[in-house]
């Protein structure tokens, strides 16, 4: 399991390069288009960085036309950070190569096999989360 997080964080580099980021505003900007627009605070609670790093984060995914600041209609002191989606062909394109390999390796598997690895990774997401909410709920 290290060796696979090591792994996708390496290929998660690369691909962040290739759009002038770094792998932590790649990883932000994932989870702003999984979740939809949130506040700034939002996402540093999710992501566990501090309100420092978020804007740091945000600034360059700005500058990077990934996403924009909006005034938040229901507290003017609050900005929502919203995934921008012109530049979601040239991702999909650093992208597409894994995605081809990821193909052909699942073709490998049975149905009944690729059940199992889909369920695997579903309790390992729950897993990671409900782990990560422990960790971060002792502060």
């Amino acid at each position: 399991m290290r060796k696979f997080n090591t792994t996708i964080h390496i290929f998660n580099e690369g691909v962040a390069t290739n759009l002038h980021i770094n792998a932590t505003d790649l990883r932000c900007r994932d989870l702003l288009n999984q979740t939809g627009p949130m506040t700034a605070g939002q996402l540093a609670k999710l992501t566990n960085l501090t309100t420092g790093a978020i804007t740091g984060v945000i600034d360059r995914l700005e500058r990077a036309e990934l996403v924009e600041r909006m005034q938040d209609p229901n507290d003017r002191r609050c900005v929502i950070i919203q995934p921008l989606t012109h530049r979601n062909s040239e991702v999909i394109q650093l992208f597409k190569p894994l995605r081809d390999s990821l193909s052909q390796l699942f073709k490998k598997y049975s149905e009944e096999e690729l059940n199992l690895i889909l369920d695997i990774l579903v309790q390992l997401n729950l897993l990671f989360s409900t782990e990560t909410m422990n960790f971060t709920s002792t502060e």
